[in-house]
C-alpha cells in the first residue's frame, strides 16, 4: 500500500525554513527532498495561496515563512496542501446490490468517517512550534543532526 508523504516533507521543509536564515530556493528544496524544483514550487503554491509562505523570483529569491510557526497547526499545512487522502482503505464497490457489501461498506464508512474526523480535530491541536521544540530537545542530546546528509547545512538547535 503506497503511503503518501507530502505532509510529512513539507513539515520538515517548513522547519528548516524557520531555522534557515536566508530564503530556500525551490533548487534548495528540491535537493533537500530528493525531488524536481517544479515539484516544490507547485507544492509550495498552495502554502503561499494560504498565507503560510512568501516567495521572490529571480537572483537571491525564494520561499521564506510568512507566518511563525506557532501560527500554524498541522491542519492548516494539511488543508493547504489540498488535503490529500488520510486513509488508503476504500471500500469495495464490486457488487453494489450485494447486501453483505452494503453492510461492510456502512461499518467501514462511518469507522473511517469518525476516525477522520478525530484526526483531523487532533491536526488543529498540534502547532508546528510544538514539533520545532521537540526537534529542538532530540538535538540537544545527539551528535547527529544532518537528515542523512542531504540538507543544505546542519540542523541547529
Amino acid at each position: 500500500m503506497r503511503q503518501n508523504g507530502s505532509l510529512s516533507r513539507i513539515l520538515h521543509v517548513l522547519l528548516h525554513m524557520e531555522q534557515h536564515r536566508d530564503a530556500m530556493t525551490s533548487e534548495q528544496i528540491g535537493r533537500m527532498l530528493g525531488t524536481n524544483p517544479t515539484v516544490v514550487r507547485r507544492t509550495m503554491a498552495g502554502l503561499r495561496e494560504a498565507g503560510y509562505v512568501s516567495s521572490v523570483k529571480g537572483h537571491g529569491g525564494g520561499w521564506t515563512l510568512a507566518r511563525p510557526l506557532a501560527d500554524m497547526t498541522l491542519l492548516d499545512v494539511y488543508t493547504a496542501l489540498g488535503a490529500p487522502e488520510l486513509f488508503a482503505l476504500g471500500m469495495a464497490t464490486d457488487a453494489p446490490e450485494c447486501l453483505v457489501e452494503q453492510a461492510v461498506n456502512a461499518a467501514l464508512g462511518q469507522t473511517l468517517e469518525e476516525a477522520e474526523r478525530q484526526l483531523l480535530a487532533r491536526f488543529g491541536e498540534v502547532r508546528l512550534s510544538e514539533i520545532a521544540a521537540d526537534f529542538t530537545l532530540r538535538a540537544a542530546v545527539t551528535t547527529r543532526g544532518t537528515c542523512q546528509g542531504k540538507h543544505i547545512g546542519k540542523h541547529v538547535a
